[in-house]
């Protein structure tokens, strides 16, 4: 499903894989601790007591499981009705990342994330109950950093240095893992 959302321009899907499985003796090659750590965030900004897979959190404020399509779409529909808040443009020259953001609207802050995905990656499994078998997954998130912090009473400028293809995504994101407030992404 990640994959066919891959497909839509205005739809920017990123796969972050947890580690908290690999004890069952399939270690997820891509699980990152700081995607768990992520997910956790996301319950506790929601009220949740609990973390779960397959789950997608939609513009930082829907949960919804990941293998229904209907609810994820509905979320997705949903998350296009709010206002936007600021316009968020990428583009590179070289190896440096342009960055620019104006405001539109009111917000308090945002935190200004920068995460890189692979496209598609094709994985043997060892081990656990898929053993055998070979699993192709889509926008597996890599190099999340934080770059700052933007307070939306200016337009943000930020040039970042930036090497390799894979491509780029950058999110204005409330504090406390609230929603996205702009989103844009560079292939």
């Amino acid at each position: 499903m990640l994959a066919e959302l891959g497909t839509h321009d205005d739809v920017i899907p990123l796969a972050l894989h947890v580690d908290y499985w690999d004890y069952i003796g399939w270690p997820d090659s891509f699980a990152d601790p700081a995607f768990t750590k992520r997910q956790k965030g996301y319950a506790r900004a929601s009220g949740r007591r609990s973390i779960y897979t397959p789950q997608m959190v939609i513009d930082g404020r829907y949960d919804v499981v990941g293998s229904r399509p209907m609810k994820v779409v509905d979320a997705i529909r949903h998350a296009e009705k709010k206002p936007v808040v600021a316009h968020l443009s990428l583009s590179r020259a070289d190896d440096e990342l342009h960055i620019e953001a104006e405001p539109v609207g009111p917000f308090s802050e945002a935190t200004v994330h920068l995460v890189r995905y692979t496209p598609q990656k094709r994985v043997e499994i060892l081990d656990g109950e898929n053993a055998g078998q070979t699993v192709t997954y889509s926008h597996i998130a890599h190099g999340w950093e934080v770059l700052g912090v933007w307070n939306g009473k200016a337009p943000l400028e930020m040039r970042v240095p930036i090497s390799g293809d894979d491509p780029v995504v950058v999110m204005l994101q409330e504090d406390g893992y609230g929603p996205i407030l702009a989103a844009a992404r560079l292939r």
